[in-house]
């Protein structure tokens, strides 16, 4: 059953990455012909008593999907996500983070994803009530809002090469 749950890229029609399934999901979607397979796990087949199937690792929808705009919400899980549960002024990895805003909401800075960051206790306290030039403390990383293929590529973690076009990784 291990296989059956490795990780599948789902594409629109038009090879647009709309999510991540698993193998099982994936094998339902070709067999029910609703996806068509793209490319398969070299060497991995799916075995029945008079057959072998190769194992997806992409399929493509056959018709096409509309998606309404995949609006990514401001949590703080995705803000961990988004940042790579990384502190954005020290960049370690290994202690407990807070959000911190980059431009103090006391100097008018708002919570939206271009002002809000992941960041360590020490220095969250450090930084204190100043922006980031104030404290001579510089980010990491400027924060960004997300779009939805980001979080499929921070989703899956090891991504094949065989995606990477597909996810604007070239």
């Amino acid at each position: 059953m291990g296989r059956l749950n490795s990780k599948v890229l789902v594409l629109n029609q038009n090879y647009e990455p709309m999510s991540v399934c698993n193998a099982k999901k994936a094998i339902i979607l070709i067999f029910g012909g609703k996806a068509e397979m793209v490319a398969a796990h070299p060497d991995q087949f799916i075995r029945s008593v008079k057959a072998q199937f190769p194992m997806p690792s992409i399929v493509r929808l056959i018709f096409y999907v509309a998606v309404p705009y995949k609006k990514i919400m401001l949590t703080r899980k995705n803000l961990l996500r988004r940042d790579g549960n990384r502190c954005q002024y020290c960049g370690r990895t290994d202690l407990v983070l807070t959000l911190d805003h980059v431009i103090p909401k006391s100097q008018g800075g708002s919570d939206t994803w271009e002002n809000l960051i992941t960041a360590c206790t020490k220095c969250n306290n450090k930084k204190a009530n100043r922006t980031p030039e104030q404290a001579n403390m510089p980010l990491y990383r400027k924060p960004i809002r997300p779009n939805p293929v980001m979080f499929i590529q921070h989703f899956v973690g090891n991504i094949s090469d065989e995606w990477k076009p597909y996810l604007f990784m070239t």
